[in-house]
């Protein structure tokens, strides 16, 4: 499960004027198919995927990267 919200990073929504709004969950539960993921842990997707939005408008409002990874 954590490589697939690894690479999530590149499944992200974004704003029409900026902004990450979330992930392409659709590209998201293809991906977790294809790595053989237990579609049960599609569950816990939500979850990560508001913790990771907070993460990056939070950033975003402090003005850059705080050079960790998401």
């Amino acid at each position: 499960m954590r490589d697939l919200v690894q690479a999530a990073g590149g499944q992200l929504r974004l704003a029409p004027m900026g902004g990450v709004i979330g992930f392409d969950m659709t590209a998201l539960l293809a991906m977790a198919r294809a790595r053989g993921i237990d579609p049960a842990a599609a569950e816990l997707l939500p979850h990560v995927e508001a913790v990771v939005v907070e993460t990056l408008a939070r950033q975003a409002g402090s003005g850059g990267s705080d050079g960790g990874d998401v």
